[in-house]
Order: structure tokens, then sequence, then C-alpha cells
């Protein structure tokens, strides 16, 4: 069941009108319960009892955590639980296949179906395990904790949340006057998030699809060609999940409960460190707090943590995907951000490099832009053969444009609809933005205070636009939602599903 669809739709407003038909909290547990469980068995009801297997096991371990006796030992076995699961169904194939690599193997995949959203529930139990090993452990019921894990706002592509942010905000008692505030902030946010998935980043999609597939056909693409599809990938996956991130928490406000941060305008950032401070904020978290850290974070040196960003960036982008592309991908992530580190601590050490940071102002957001287009390639291509080919196409090798001309896709309407991407994603303010005195997020990051305020145009561009629950927005709103269920009839998931 996707986001972007009637059925969807339908069951939103019957779990909204058995909501707040109830006043007790278990029973709007219960409701939100057998909500998400619908939402997640509608696409294959046989992964309910994988989903359900897993929460049961890990509440089960969260328990004898709470005891006194082999905590570290319960906590290994549910870590090792929780790892052999998600390698069992989403690696699998992909360790055969690179052991098939060799001359003498020949070893029959299992052609193993990824459940949906594995990777997510997997991070978030291990998570609340080790959060309920390091710190004073938490007691819940089972019924709260089922819905902590499942809650279908953000079960299938995040954010990852944690059990402090989450739990209170299940038992909180609603206020009458509130339910308008939360009903139509959070409709808005999720028209503006169906917006933004159905109608700009799949118009990105299929200038993006036009390069990679012909790469896949084996057509080598000039440089105009190259450019224009990474840019529109760039676009696409931006857009995408923006768009569902907006609604998760459009969903989730509707219900009178407030997600994590997890997207603030990432192609703003004027660094790759401060990319991954605006990009996917709770993986981001996660990697940090349960990896980076734990390897030994900044403390040991700078050669170790240079090799520690490396192995965190490395495992993070296998997360995405079962396969090398994505290994590329975060490969690359971590030598962004070694570079990085390592040119913050010369410039903060060497006066001689004092006159070069103010050009490094300019030109830091336009090198870091590049640096993620040139990395997404390898995350959108089907193997390092096609990414090898795009990245051939933008040096330059086969060509600035074809010998008619621009290409194909490259033409006026491509270019308008790039053009007016790329204005949204640099100059115009973000949807926590407007929504801003309406508080649409949890900012455990503190990004939202920490990053500068919006000046010159989008300065008043973000003002005039802000949201308030008023008949202009509510036509807006009205409009952006009725562009995209137009769109409804042709089935487009989220890229992030995928992972």
């Amino acid at each position: 069941m996707l986001f972007n669809s009637y059925e969807f739709l339908l069951l939103l407003s019957v779990t909204l009108a058995l909501y707040y038909l109830f006043e007790g909290a278990k029973q709007r547990v219960a409701i939100l319960i057998l909500a998400s469980l619908t939402f997640y068995g509608w696409w294959n009801y046989i992964y309910l009892a994988l989903l359900l297997g897993s929460v049961l096991c890990n509440f089960w371990i969260s328990r004898l955590l709470v005891g006194q006796g082999r905590k570290g030992l319960w906590l290994a076995i549910g870590i090792v639980f929780n790892l052999a699961l998600l390698a069992f169904f989403k690696y699998a194939d992909f360790v055969i296949s690179s052991i098939n690599i060799l001359p003498a193997a020949d070893l029959a995949l299992l052609h193993i179906a990824l459940p949906l959203a594995i990777s997510f529930f997997t991070f978030q139990q291990i998570a609340f395990l080790v959060d309920q090993y390091k710190s004073k452990p938490a007691f819940y019921r089972f019924t709260d904790y089922l819905l902590f894990v499942s809650f279908f706002p953000q079960l299938i592509a995040g954010p990852i949340v944690h059990h402090r942010e989450m739990m209170p905000q299940f038992k909180k008692r609603l206020i009458a006057s509130d339910a308008l505030v939360n009903l139509s902030a959070g409709l808005a946010l999720f028209a503006l998030g169906l917006f933004k998935k159905t109608i700009l980043a799949d118009q990105f999609a299929i200038y993006a699809d036009g390069l990679f597939d012909g790469v896949d056909g084996g057509s080598g693409p000039t440089a105009v060609d190259a450019w224009i599809g990474s840019i529109a990938y760039s676009l696409q996956i931006y857009f995408d999940f923006s768009g569902y991130t907006d609604m998760a928490l459009g969903i989730a406000r509707m219900f009178g409960i407030r997600l994590p941060l997890n997207f603030f305008s990432p192609y703003k950032a004027r660094s790759i460190v401060d990319f991954w401070r605006r990009w996917h904020i709770t993986l981001s978290r996660f990697l940090r707090d349960y990896l980076y850290i734990p390897l030994g974070g900044n403390r040991k040196g700078a050669p170790r943590r240079y090799a520690n960003l490396m192995i965190t960036m490395l495992l993070g982008g296998l997360w995405h995907g079962a396969g090398w592309t994505f290994v590329i991908w975060g490969g690359l992530h971590g030598l962004y951000l070694v570079i990085n580190h390592a040119w913050n601590e010369l410039t903060a050490t060497g006066r001689p490099l004092a006159a070069l940071e103010g050009t490094g102002r300019l030109i830091g957001p336009a090198l870091t832009f590049i640096a993620v287009v040139i990395a997404w390639v390898f995350f959108r291509a089907e193997s390092f053969e096609d990414a090898s080919q795009v990245l051939q196409g933008m040096a330059g090798i086969n060509g600035l444009i074809g010998e008619g001309g621009l290409p194909v896709f490259a033409d006026v309407e491509a270019l308008f609809w790039l053009a007016g991407g790329l204005a949204i994603v640099w100059f115009a303010p973000n949807s926590l933005q407007i929504m801003r005195r309406y508080r649409p997020a949890i900012d455990p990051s503190g990004i939202t205070t920490s990053a500068p305020a919006p000046k010159g145009i989008s300065g008043r561009l973000t003002r005039a636009i802000a949201w308030r629950p008023t008949v202009p927005w509510a036509i807006a709103s009205g409009v952006m939602a009725a562009a995209a269920m137009l769109t409804f009839s042709k089935v487009s998931p989220f890229l992030y599903f995928q992972f």
C-alpha cells in the first residue's frame, strides 16, 4: 500500500475517524496497531509473521535486559539475531553472487524476496536494545512496543525513531483545541509531500531513466546526456525522499504525534559533513551513535578517526542495498568525509590557508553538490560498468553532444524542469521552515536552529508563504492534493522502499 494510492487514503480516513472517536489511550494504541499491521500486511501478509516474530523476540530480549544478570550476553544475542535476520533476507544472494565471481564457484542463488522495511525496523530495534542495556531500562507493555516498531507513517522508510521520543506521545492525552491544528497542519504537510513525490520526483524520473536505462542497454552517453540524467536522478531522489518524509511527518501529526526530523535541504549544504547533517538525519544519528562512536569515533587520533569514518560509511552504503555499487557509494562518501575533516583541521591550524576560507564559503556548496551528484551515479546504476559509462560521459569522453545536437531527452522541457528543480532545492524554503511556527517535527540534531536563517529573497519568500490555518493555504493544499491524485492510476513506489 503506497501513500500515493486511493487504498491508503481510505485506510487513513477510517483510522483517523476511529482514533478521534475513542478517548482512551489504550483504545487509540490498539487502533494504530491495527492500522499499521493492515498497512504492512497489504504488501504481502506472509511477511506480517516476520515482522511480528522480530518484534516478539526483541521484546522478550528487552525484558531480559531489564534484569541484572548476563545483560551483555543478552544484548549480544539480540544484536546477532537482528543482524542475522537482516543478513539472510537482504544479503544472502549478494554474498552468493560475490562468491560466484571466483572461477570454481557455481552456487545457486536463493532468490529471497526482500521484505519491506526490514532494514528500518531492524536498526530501530537494535537501537532499542542498546539503549536498554546502556541507560536506565524502560519498562513498556507489549502493545506499546509493537506500535513503536510498526507505526505505519514511518515503518517503511523512516525516520528511524528512538523509544524515548515516541512512547510518551502514544500515551499523551489529546486536547480538543489541538485536534484541528494537528489535522490541518498534518494535511497540509501530507499534501505538500504528495505533490513533491508525484509531480516533481516522478517527472525527474523520466529523464534519469532515459540515461541509466540507455546505459544499461549499452549506449555511451555524451556529456550533456550524462549530466542531465545524473542531475535529474539527484533531483528525483531528493524530492522522492523529501516527499516521503513530509508525508510521514504529516500523517503522524494528524494523530497528534511528532516524528523526528529526517530531511533538511541537504543540497544547500556547505560541505559533505553538513550534507550528512541534513540528509537522512536519523540514519546518520544511528550510524554515529551505534557504530562510529563504539568504533572509537575521533578519540584515538586522526588516522583511527578516518578509518572509523570509512568503515561507518561503507557499512552505511551496504545498508542501503545489497550490491557493490552501494558499497562504492558509501566508500565515496567516506572518502569525502575524510577529505572534509582533514581540510578542516588543516585550515584550523595553518595560517597560510586562512586566505582561502572566504573562497571556500563560495565554492563549498558547489563542490559539495557536484560530489554528491557523482556519488549518486553509483547509487542509481545497475552495475559498476553502467556507472563507469555514465562517469565517462560526464567527463566528456564520448563528446559534448550528439551528432544531431541535443540528445532526445535534453529538450527544452527537460532543461526547464531541471532549472526549476535546482531553483527549489537551492533557494526555496523547505517544508520545516514553511511549517516552523507549528513545530512539525522533533529536532534532536538541532539543525533547524543551527542552520543559517533564510536571507534575502529566500527569507522574504519564507515569511510570505509560512503556513497558517487559513483559506488560501487550504485551497493550495487542496490543489496540490488534487494534482497528485490525478497520477494515482500509475504505480510509483518510493525509492527508499527498496532498502
